[in-house]
């Protein structure tokens, strides 16, 4: 966390050039006191400096040139003030008429400018980003980004540590980090171009940083105490003066080394190791440590890396015998070239410092050094020519090892001769198969018998018998070769696998009849050739990715084996021609990536070969069969297989039957594709079976209160996170003939009409009127007087579509008195139809004198003769024996009439209002009652109230 510096301010000098002048105006004015408005002014350590700008000539009749000289710490919160350009140029609004500007002072502060003073930036720079200029007040504040000093000046350089005290410099410090504002200050009559420099002070905000984790010094073993050596790669650290890099330790200097800091001229402090004891590589050659750097901060930061020091070795150590003498014996009819014995010093320095070389001490008689051969690099003594007769018995031979710059070590071998009386058997090689250095090179693939070399066996002395015999495991056989009596012949018994044995040693042994027995080995050396295949792992490879992949995903690695060696044994890999395009494999690497995205939901399993080539002549081949399974990823969202769905229902349908299904799919796959279904409105009434998707009602639905419910269904899949969808469900229910006509008027059995009998013949008198909740057919009435009461009832008529009521003949004197009929309203409903009956009474006479009368006539009950033929209207229900069908056809049916009984209801709801309002309009002009038509019935007509019936 960067530590956040201070700001405090201090009152600006007045430095300007004016032209009648030729030095500046400096006023050293007190500090001002903070105000109290701004929090910020109590900052400390902002120091402002006001350095003497030369003149500017194009605005010298006018203006002035100001320098300021500001310092802040870095890293400073947004809002912190800087200074304030307006008191420290020192500005007094000018009086009206005047062409100087004269020094405000303190007590002048509140002075309103007129014009108003007005502050900007006139530069571009990169530092306005770092403050914010009041075009008002002209204080400066750090803005909201923070002002880093090691990103902002990015050549370093160490900040000058400015005082607490107003200071005046020509100049800032060469090795300052400033941020340079060009400020205008207007109107035009009191213009000032100011040249604004912000020093940042530097922070401990950075520890040091070794450029390096790991450091290496080498130290000669011989180094004297107090040697010094620098080390490489000294501690960075971005900040300047004490917050930079300070001094060095080690961790844990082992009681060998030390640390000590050098100063150059630049400043810049460089490590020194120093040995503080003596060295020996033998010893120890190696010394780890941790190298601390610290910086001057408060509190400090510090920086590590591993020291890891060296002893390089110097040549302090001679070789060394570990005897200084060895006996050995030699027969006397050992072959030439028997090793004899070896010898070995030790040097216990490295490199070159360790070369040991031997030789013979000029000691040595020239007569041993001819019989016996020293190895000046090995140190082995083999026999170099042939033991005669006349050779000494012992030979003391003298060997010296060399060493570089040293004494030579010295060592005596004493070698005895023993004398044997017969000569040895001799075998003579004659190699067919190819050799070089005793070496023979055979094929792997040779064939069974194939012959290797003749051995001639033979006694020197042509005294004794000699045989022989192969002696060493291997597929080989060593046989007579006939009809010669002392040759033999090696040859191979089996085929030989490289890849099983590469290397073969064995011994032709001959021996003659006293026992004496000779040796000759064979070294036999396969040669690799190309007869193996290379092989997988495994056969099937199986693999699985997610789908979505990003491109270019890595899928595997294959890996083949080939047993035979060099080139015949390097693996490329290629695919098979069945494998897709967006496939690719490293023919080197082997690493099977997949260049595009893979989508389950088109595809989910690819099968195809690889192949694995070796760089055999000809090449070899195995193929791999990649099985690759595209995993789910949840990135389809639940699909309807509708936009969505509409359902036809009859009202009065049960409690939770079946509606209808909603189908809905996933293309995705397990719990991904698992979908759930549910209501989003409309829950209270309609629930739907996630499984199955049935969507069902609660409660039995009436159409006569709702003919229609829109649903949304919301389909939820299974995956992380869910995915989901929805739709629309529309639910129109279709019309059972589940309500009889409701009659509205007459509103009663009891009411009855008053008819003149000066009515003529064909007149209206009334009408009955009814209406059914019902839709289509179910809702079609027909009027129909099924019983009549009365003096001569027959002479009244009704419509069986309308319901209005004429007379049919002339009234005569004997028709006076009450007539009652009774009407009934029936529905074309099906397969039932409804019904409801009313009571009309018409009271045939010139007045009503006597209403107690009418009306305990109309208590009685009618005698009336119930008449069971049925009003013929234009639109008569079918009454055939209904056939068995199916259900389909019915509901389509009743669905095509319910849409036409919408319309029906609608239009006679108008007719009823439009007959309402005409009636009531003319009762108000006229007091007389007229002749009720249909349509123009009034629905609140009082009951048993007489009315007065005549032709107009």
């Amino acid at each position: 966390m960067r530590s956040r510096g201070n700001a405090r301010s201090s009152r600006a000098l007045a430095v300007s050039w004016r032209p009648e002048t030729w030095h500046p105006r400096l006023d050293m004015g007190r500090l001002p006191r903070p105000r109290s408005s701004t929090s910020h002014r109590n900052l400390p350590h902002v120091f402002l400096f006001v350095l003497f700008v030369g003149p500017f000539h194009c605005l010298a009749s006018y203006s002035r040139a100001t320098e300021l000289l500001y310092s802040l710490n870095e890293g400073l919160p947004a809002g912190v003030l800087i200074g304030s350009l307006a008191e420290d140029l020192r500005l007094v609004p000018r009086a009206s008429g005047r062409q100087n500007q004269q020094v405000q002072s303190p007590e002048h502060a509140g002075t309103e400018w007129d014009p108003p003073l007005s502050f900007s930036l006139a530069s571009g720079r990169l530092s306005g980003q770092y403050v914010t200029l009041d075009n008002r007040s002209g204080e400066l504040h750090t803005s909201a980004r923070e002002i880093d000093r090691e990103a902002l000046c990015l050549e370093g350089g160490g900040g000058a540590a400015w005082g607490s005290s107003v200071s005046i410099s020509s100049s800032p410090s060469s090795d300052s980090c400033l941020l340079l504002l060009d400020v205008l200050v207007l109107p035009q009559e009191y213009f000032r171009f100011v040249k604004v420099k912000i020093a940042i002070r530097d922070i401990n905000d950075n520890a040091p940083q070794f450029p390096v984790s790991q450091i290496s010094v080498w130290v000669p073993e011989n180094a004297p105490v107090n040697t010094r050596m620098a080390i490489e790669h000294p501690a960075v650290d971005p900040d300047v003066g004490t917050n930079g890099v300070q001094t060095y330790r080690l961790l844990d200097y082992q009681g060998m080394f030390t640390l000590d800091v050098e100063e150059n001229e630049n400043g810049e402090r460089t490590p020194y190791l120093i040995v503080m004891g003596a060295l020996d590589r033998e010893t120890q050659d190696q010394y780890v440590s941790i190298i601390i750097a610290e910086d001057g901060g408060s509190p400090p930061l510090l920086g590590s890396a591993t020291l890891t020091i060296g002893i390089s070795d110097i040549n302090d150590n001679c070789p060394l015998f570990t005897d200084s003498q060895i006996n050995v014996t030699v027969y006397g009819n050992a072959t030439v070239g028997t090793p004899v014995a070896a010898v070995r010093a030790v040097d216990r320095d490295l490199g070159s410092n360790a070369l040991i070389t031997y030789t013979y001490s000029q000691k040595v008689p020239q007569a041993s050094k001819d019989l016996f051969h020293l190895d000046e690099t090995t140190g082995v003594i083999k026999l170099f020519n042939i033991i005669g007769g006349n050779v000494l018995q012992t030979h003391k031979l003298t060997i010296l090892a060399n060493g570089p710059g040293c004494i030579p070590a010295v060592i005596t071998a004493l070698v005895s001769i023993i004398k044997v009386i017969f000569r040895p058997p001799e075998i003579v090689p004659r190699y067919i198969a190819n050799e070089i250095d005793g070496v023979v090179y055979l094929k792997e693939l040779e064939p069974v018998n194939t012959p290797i070399a003749f051995f001639t066996i033979r006694d020197p002395e042509g005294k004794y018998k000699v045989n022989c015999y192969l002696d060493g495991e291997g597929p080989f056989r060593l046989s007579p070769y006939k009809p010669y009596s002392n040759e033999y012949l090696l040859e191979t018994t089996k085929p030989m696998d490289y890849e099983l044995q590469q290397f073969y040693e064995v011994a032709v042994v001959a021996w003659n009849s006293e026992g004496f027995h000779v040796k000759r080995i064979i070294k036999v050396q396969l040669l690799d050739d190309n007869d193996n295949a290379p092989v997988f792992l495994q056969p099937l490879i199986e693999l699985s990715i997610e789908e979505n992949n990003a491109p270019n995903a890595f899928l595997t690695k294959l890996y083949a084996t080939d047993a035979d060696s060099g080139e015949r044994g390097q693996v490329s890999y290629f695919l098979g021609p069945d494998a897709p395009s967006y496939f690719s494999l490293d023919s080197v690497t082997g690493i099977l990536t997949v260049s595009t995205q893979l989508d389950r939901e088109e595809k989910e399993k690819y099968r195809y070969t690889v192949r694995a080539v070796d760089c055999g002549k000809p090449p070899r081949e195995s193929v791999a069969t990649v099985a690759l399974t595209v995993l789910d990823k949840n990135d389809n969202s639940p699909r309807f297989i509708n936009k969505d769905f509409s359902f036809f229902v009859p009202e009065n349908f049960p409690g939770y039957g079946e509606i209808g299904v909603i189908s809905v799919t996933d293309a995705d796959a397990g719990r991904n594709g698992w979908v759930a279904l549910s209501v989003v409105n409309q829950s209270d009434i309609f629930v739907i079976d996630t499984g199955k998707g049935m969507l069902r009602a609660k409660v039995s639905l009436d159409r006569e209160q709702q003919s229609s419910y829109t649903l949304w269904v919301e389909a939820v899949d299974g995956g992380e996170p869910p995915l989901s969808s929805s739709t629309k469900i529309t639910i129109l229910l279709l019309d059972i003939n589940d309500n009889p006509p409701l009659v509205l008027f007459p509103q009663s059995n009891m009411s009855y009409l008053l008819v003149l009998p000066s009515t003529l013949p064909g007149s209206p008198v009334t009408e009955v009127y009814a209406v059914d909740k019902d839709t289509g057919m179910n809702a079609v009435i027909a009027y129909s007087i099924i019983g009549r009461r009365g003096p001569r009832p027959e002479s009244f008529r009704i419509d069986p579509k309308t319901g209005n009521i004429t007379l049919e003949e002339a009234l005569l004197q004997t028709d006076y008195g009450l007539h009652r009929l009774l009407v009934k309203v029936s529905d074309h409903g099906y397969p039932e139809p409804l019904h409801s009956t009313v009571m009309v009474n018409l009271f045939v006479n010139d007045t009503v004198s006597n209403e107690s009368y009418i009306e305990s006539l109309l208590r009685k009950e009618p005698e009336i003769n119930i008449e069971e033929k049925e009003p013929q209207i234009s639109i008569q229900p079918t009454h055939r024996k209904v056939e068995s069908v199916s259900c389909m056809p019915t509901l389509v049916a009743l669905s095509i009439i319910s849409l036409g009984s919408i319309t029906l209801v609608t239009g006679m709801g108008i007719y009823i209002c439009l007959r309402k309002g005409k009636k009531h309009h003319r009762e108000d002009e006229n007091l007389e009652v007229q002749i009720p038509l249909k349509g123009k019935i009034d629905l609140h007509m009082r009951e048993r109230k007489p009315m007065d019936i005549s032709n107009i």
